[in-house]
């Protein structure tokens, strides 16, 4: 599924595709440079189970010289909680130099056609409630609050068994 742009303010042709085994490096390299943890074994995971299967997407924007300047991931989920089939963004990591030139947005862009192509209407994403710049992101590109709560409790508290309900 790849897509091809203009010319973007780096000088370079800038090309959103599906990632390979060899685009990993330089995704959890750049993802280390955003969020200052390494995690290469979460990333070699990521693309077995999101850069191989149906309906599950890990999209690249590759610079003009080849640099992965930014990725995507998402998928379709179905029936969580009554909640009809819907695509779901779960990781996005823009290049900090690249920052501001589109790139995060031809992601977005790509992804929703992506998730759009396989039926589903609706796309959705979680954020930390502190997370200023991904939210400012989302938020440019329409997305709102939606109909769902994220509710949670440590599970280092009360014994669970305690926690009450069924």
């Amino acid at each position: 599924m790849p897509e091809t742009g203009g010319i973007d303010e780096l000088g370079g042709d800038l090309t959103i595709r599906a990632a390979t085994a060899g685009d990993i490096a330089a995704v959890s390299s750049l993802d280390t440079r955003i969020t200052g943890m390494t995690k290469a074994a979460y990333w070699e995971d990521m693309f077995e189970r999101y850069g191989k299967r149906p309906n599950r997407f890990f999209l690249i924007a590759e610079d003009g010289q080849g640099g992965v300047a930014g990725f995507i991931i998402g998928e379709v989920r179905a029936w969580e909680f009554g909640s009809p089939p819907s695509g779901w963004i779960f990781a996005l990591g823009v290049d900090p130099d690249t920052r501001l030139n589109k790139v995060g947005t031809r992601l977005f862009d790509a992804m929703c056609k992506a998730l759009a192509e396989t039926g589903v209407d609706t796309v959705r994403t979680m954020l930390a409630r502190d997370d200023e710049l991904n939210m400012a992101f989302f938020r440019s590109q329409g997305m709102m609050g939606g109909p769902f709560i994220q509710l949670e409790m440590p599970l280092d508290g009360p014994s669970l068994s305690s926690a009450g309900g069924d």
